[in-house]
């Protein structure tokens, strides 16, 4: 009777193992698809790929980064304290890719951050849709508190965050700005 249980033990061991490695696996197919979306999206070319990090060459910035764990978040650098149109576009485009917020809504955005960015020496933040995006200029390490190695001389960054709207603030009855508690 104990060979008998034998298989049946042998076969939920296995359930279990096969479980639990594909959980990783999964987690890199993820992120190897919004990879390739953005590589699509914006038309960057991938520069490297580490675990959740992905880097990508752009033409229009000098750095230009995704990073997969949540929130999902892309990271864009340029040594211009004004950058060229371009960067902006690229920020739409890529928005779009990752979030589906207009991406010509979002290149607006970019620059209007950027240009309150130079005026008041902070950084500004804004939203469209599911897209926040964070935009600053000076001399800060590029990446600096996002857990990405920077470069020293990037003038210019803005960070791309897809957000998702709390959905708790509806079905409670509050507006879209109040705050529970």
């Amino acid at each position: 009777m104990k060979a008998h249980l034998l298989p049946s033990i042998a076969c939920c061991l296995a359930t279990i193992a096969l479980s639990s490695t594909s959980v990783p696996a999964k987690t890199g197919n993820s992120c190897d698809r919004l990879t390739a979306r953005m590589i699509r999206a914006t038309g960057a070319g991938l520069a490297g790929r580490e675990a959740s990090l992905a880097v990508f060459r752009a033409a229009d910035a000098d750095r230009m980064s995704l990073d997969c764990r949540a929130p999902t978040r892309m990271a864009f650098g340029s040594r211009d304290r004004e950058p060229a149109r371009a960067y902006f576009a690229l920020i739409g485009l890529a928005a779009e890719g990752l979030t589906g917020a207009k991406a010509e809504a979002v290149e607006v955005l970019a620059r209007n951050l950027h240009q309150d960015s130079l005026l008041t020496g902070m950084p500004h933040a804004g939203r469209i849709g599911h897209a926040a995006l964070q935009c600053e200029t000076g001399g800060r390490r590029f990446g600096e508190g996002l857990g990405l190695n920077g470069a020293p001389s990037d003038l210019t960054r803005c960070v791309l965050v897809r957000n998702r709207s709390p959905v708790l603030r509806r079905r409670a009855g509050l507006f879209g700005g109040a705050r529970a508690g």
